[in-house]
């Protein structure tokens, strides 16, 4: 999944203006309307996709403090992590729906663009070797981990996160 720093930029971006343009174009009743695919709607899942770059901002410190531990450590937290899995779904979906009332279409583009820049300031000052570094992670929890991420992995999980869960959504697809 490694992908150099100016893609995983310009991903975002386009995440960015996928997600502003889908908003601008859906009605109240679109973004009400089941998504494809999962129990959301369409606004939830949107919220979902924005909350897979905010999950990024915490999961960076954890990588860089289990990449520079000794592997053992990092592949027992994965393993008590993917230990609570069936918990972690219904918080992820749960969360999801709530948080969806307070990011809602008038402030989710915002929070993206806020999260994108942040994440985009950080993995400017990564070096290689901090780029490099990783960590085992719990693969049941979602189907882009992998079992063992770099940072640099991280850096660009969102960009395949939102992509995936783009089309399940139930808009008008000319939208972006």
């Amino acid at each position: 999944m490694t992908t150099a720093p100016g893609a995983v930029q310009h991903g975002y971006e386009r995440n960015c203006r996928e997600l502003e343009r889908w908003l601008a174009a859906a009605s109240d009743a679109d973004l009400r309307r089941r998504s494809a695919g999962t129990r959301w709607t369409n606004e939830e899942l949107l919220f979902h996709m924005v909350f897979g770059y905010m999950v990024v901002q915490a999961l960076l410190p954890l990588v860089r403090i289990f990449g520079v531990l000794p592997a053992p450590f990092s592949r027992g937290f994965a393993r008590m992590l993917n230990a609570g899995t069936a918990p972690f779904d219904v918080v992820n979906y749960l969360g999801s729906k709530a948080a969806a009332r307070v990011f809602n279409r008038r402030r989710m583009a915002a929070k993206l663009r806020r999260v994108t820049h942040s994440l985009e300031r950080r993995i400017r000052r990564e070096t290689a070797a901090a780029m490099a570094r990783g960590m085992s992670f719990p693969d049941r929890w979602d189907p882009f981990f992998t079992p063992r991420m770099s940072l640099a992995d991280v850096y660009a999980y969102p960009i395949e996160h939102f992509d995936f869960h783009a089309t399940q959504l139930s808009l008008d697809r000319r939208a972006p």
